[in-house]
């Protein structure tokens, strides 16, 4: 979910970048930021450019500080191995902690063999160092399309552009989609297929672990089979992988590359290179997570939000850029099946705490984005009730 930004420079910022616009046309905005940073732009063209309020640093900056270095942040890390171990209480109280209080956690041990997590990001690269009339072969502006390649957040909502490029896959059910994807690099579904597999069955394991840290199921409960049936929705369900590209940009300051926005779904597992780039709001700031080697960063999404009942936060994030590297992340979004309706768990709602979220489905979340440039976490908001 996109922030509206309304696209406003001062003459002189104008007047700095005209140069450089004059030689870029639609075309190239539309062949995305690789392109642009591959025929060597030196500032970065207007339509990227921030209003004052939204860029980085921009809260520091009002308060004088000397130095624009936004603080950094170490969140709670999970010691996947011990959920299976007699330190799980514990664990799903860590959990729980986590989700109420930062909406993100880190988990490391989680048993999915490195060569797997390597081979993800290595494919990447190479994907995106294709030429660009390849990789354009998988180009829709259809937000229900299996494969899809593109440029920003939205770019044919965004008022102003943001500096990333990206490919999206729906990964189920397998054997349909599979034949879709990209055929270069000539390695590309096999390897993303694995890694795919791989954190879907991490997900259904800390999908386990998250219903239980709620209460609402477990090993030690008197379980029905309506408990046990969200489990068998959740192995049905949705995953959606976007692996994004974000190349040096060469004003850093006046642009992100991903908006502040919240997750639709349930848990995201994101994976990460070791460039820094992702930053979280916690306390009304914008902090930065330091990437932990072969781990993932976990963060509650808008469907766990209301089927906790607002017990575990979605919370806003977004993405700095920066003049030295390029970044990769590949994102695997997790929820139940695309058909589905997500409401509050009937086990968390009682007369202290009232219903607080109407019913929503994915076809709700794509017609609300697909009709506007969504503001933060309007989304969500629309689906709240006023107790």
């Amino acid at each position: 979910m996109s922030p509206a930004m309304a696209f406003s420079t001062s003459d002189e910022m104008r007047k700095t970048n005209d140069d450089d616009d004059h030689h870029v046309t639609e075309s190239q905005y539309q062949k995305g930021v690789k392109h642009l940073h591959e025929i060597g732009i030196s500032r970065v063209p207007r339509r990227y450019i921030l209003p004052d309020s939204d860029r980085p640093n921009a809260v520091y900056k009002r308060a004088n500080h000397l130095n624009d270095a936004t603080p950094n942040l170490k969140l709670p890390i999970i010691e996947f191995s011990e959920l299976l171990g007699p330190n799980r209480v514990q664990v799903l109280k860590s959990i729980a902690k986590a989700c109420e209080e930062y909406g993100f956690f880190q988990i490391v041990n989680h048993g999915i063999p490195l060569e797997v997590i390597s081979n993800m990001i290595d494919v990447s690269s190479r994907f995106f160092a294709l030429p660009f009339e390849e990789r354009a072969k998988y180009m829709s502006s259809d937000m229900k399309a299996p494969v899809r390649y593109g440029t920003s957040f939205n770019q044919n909502k965004d008022s102003v552009f943001c500096w990333r490029d990206f490919l999206k896959l729906m990964c189920h059910p397998t054997e349909d989609v599979l034949p879709l994807w990209p055929s270069s690099p000539a390695d590309w579904r096999r390897l993303a297929a694995a890694y795919a597999k791989e954190t879907n069955y991490l997900f259904l394991m800390l999908v386990e672990a998250i219903l239980e840290s709620l209460g609402v199921w477990g090993a030690t409960m008197n379980k029905t089979e309506e408990d046990d049936e969200i489990l068998n929705k959740f192995e049905d369900g949705s995953q959606l992988m976007v692996v994004n590209y974000y190349p040096p940009c060469p004003q850093p300051d006046l642009t992100l590359g991903m908006p502040p926005h919240s997750d639709y779904g349930f848990l995201t597992l994101l994976l990460q290179d070791e460039v820094e780039g992702l930053q979280i709001q916690y306390k009304d700031q914008w902090v930065t997570v330091e990437p932990i080697p072969n781990s993932f960063v976990v963060n509650v999404g808008d469907h766990l939000e209301i089927f906790s009942n607002g017990r575990y936060k979605s919370v806003l994030h977004r993405v700095l850029v920066n003049s030295a590297k390029s970044r990769i992340s590949v994102a695997s979004l997790h929820s139940l099946p695309i058909n589905s309706m997500v409401t509050p768990s009937p086990k968390l709602i009682d007369k202290a705490n009232p219903r607080r979220y109407k019913d929503t489905d994915f076809a709700s979340f794509l017609e609300y984005i697909s009709s506007c440039e969504p503001k933060r976490k309007n989304f969500l908001e629309t689906r709240k009730l006023n107790n």
